[in-house]
């Protein structure tokens, strides 16, 4: 049984987590401490938040007083309610937390059912617990509760050099999976921009984008990720980065943004890119004989189905590279002259992703500090670990429900695209001279 414990200042936010969790009829509440639970079984956060505040301080130091707390069985452990109750309240107890008021919920959201509890870490008199080698007691009591009811032990999955990164699968932890990938990613690929970034988390079935807005007065800059089906739609509630860890938030990914800088060789991925266009027929060939030399080609059609952004991913060398960076004889524009009239091919090939709607620009030769909010819209093969060509869409908050507590206090960031806005001035001048744009 693997035990998380999550330590922080909102009580609200963490019955809020949980009551969404019930309005969806993905959980229930099987027990409290201390806690008037109603008879008909709706719970009203307010009132919840009422019932603990009677047993806390009025004041206190403790800025972290709230204990959010999830028990994982193995997955082959199946138990009725009443005993994952049992486990909750011996666990609680044994932590030195049994005498605390608490709410304990099962969770039904993946085909692994688990537990939550809230409680909190102070007393009416306004002490903190002992919390005192807190997560290594929290092992040892799992360990005990395993032997003691004869239940599989689980292991916290530990990430390996060899591990595949696989796409997200819905029936699982769509959480844990999100994050698995993003650290993943981030330790073994090399990346310049936000755009490069999404490309390789799309093949996964994965996108961010970024979420720039005000807490009490404070600038905040973050980001948010989301899990998508293979068409690009979102399969489930979008993840703040601090919601999966530190590797996830936007400090982190412009950290890498800057040690990739140093450390990325176009050089190898040119020769390979170069050899293959050469070779190629049409715009499908390309995309076929690039996957032969494990590579593969993010896409980013307009509504005419005319390209404005290419991605490369070299497997081989572990870099996001767009067009541009390998040369001007890469860029979108220069890979949209040379297949022109390969659109219906595209349309028709099953490896290529149908053209999605998108704002009609075209980029130029020198994108290398492109930090594009644009996200991707995956549609790719159902097996390998490496997807065909992807295309992407501009996405915004408007298509999804955010109930995450705090998490509509922000919008999404504005993004510049150097692409974009060379390709709005060019048109302008040419508007200027009096000269029709030549598409």
């Amino acid at each position: 049984m693997v035990a998380k414990i999550s330590i922080g200042s909102s009580l609200y936010g963490a019955l809020s987590y949980n009551g969404m969790k019930m309005n969806r009829d993905e959980g229930r509440v099987l027990g409290a401490n201390k806690i008037i639970l109603p008879a008909d079984g709706n719970i009203d956060i307010a009132r919840m938040v009422e019932n603990f505040n009677l047993f806390m301080p009025k004041t206190g130091r403790t800025k972290k007083p709230v204990l959010h707390i999830s028990l994982n069985p193995h997955p082959d452990d199946k138990l009725t309610e009443q005993q994952y109750e049992i486990l909750a309240r011996e666990y609680l107890e044994k932590l030195g937390f049994g005498e605390q008021p608490y709410i304990i919920y099962k969770h039904m959201d993946i085909d692994r059912h688990h537990i939550h509890i809230v409680t909190v870490n102070v007393n009416e008199q306004g002490k903190r617990l002992n919390q005192d080698f807190l997560f290594r007691r929290s092992k040892k009591i799992t360990t005990e509760l395993e032997e003691k009811y004869n239940l599989h032990k689980a292991q916290r999955e530990k990430i390996s050099p060899d591990m595949p990164i696989r796409k997200i699968d819905p029936s699982g932890d769509i959480k844990r999976q999100v994050a698995n990938t993003v650290k993943m990613v981030g330790m073994r690929y090399k990346f310049q921009t936000l755009g490069e970034y999404n490309a390789i988390l799309s093949l996964y079935n994965v996108k961010c984008e970024p979420a720039d807005g005000k807490v009490n007065g404070r600038e905040y800059h973050g980001l948010v990720y989301f899990a998508t089906d293979d068409n690009g739609k979102t399969i489930a509630t979008p993840f703040k980065a601090s919601r999966l860890g530190k590797f996830a938030s936007r400090t982190a990914i412009d950290g890498r943004f800057e040690r990739a800088k140093e450390k990325i060789d176009v050089a190898p991925t040119k020769r390979k890119v170069t050899d293959v266009i050469a070779h190629s027929t049409d715009n499908a060939d390309f995309i076929a004989k690039l996957k032969e030399h494990n590579i593969d080609v993010v896409l980013r059609y307009t509504e005419e189905g005319r390209i404005y952004g290419v991605t490369f991913i070299d497997h081989n060398t572990m870099t996001v590279l767009n067009g541009s960076r390998l040369g001007k004889e890469f860029s979108a524009n220069a890979i949209n002259e040379r297949f022109n009239n390969q659109t219906n091919i595209l349309a028709d090939t099953p490896d290529v992703a149908t053209p999605i709607v998108v704002p009609p620009v075209e980029p130029t030769p020198d994108d290398t500090h492109s930090d594009t909010a644009q996200e991707p819209a995956v549609n790719q093969p159902s097996s390998g670990q490496h997807q065909h060509t992807v295309t992407q869409s501009v996405s915004d908050f408007g298509d999804y429900d955010l109930p995450i507590p705090g998490l509509d206090l922000f919008q999404p960031g504005q993004s510049f695209n150097p692409d974009e806005e060379e390709f709005r001035r060019r048109m302008q001048r040419k508007k200027k001279k009096g000269h029709r744009p030549k598409f």
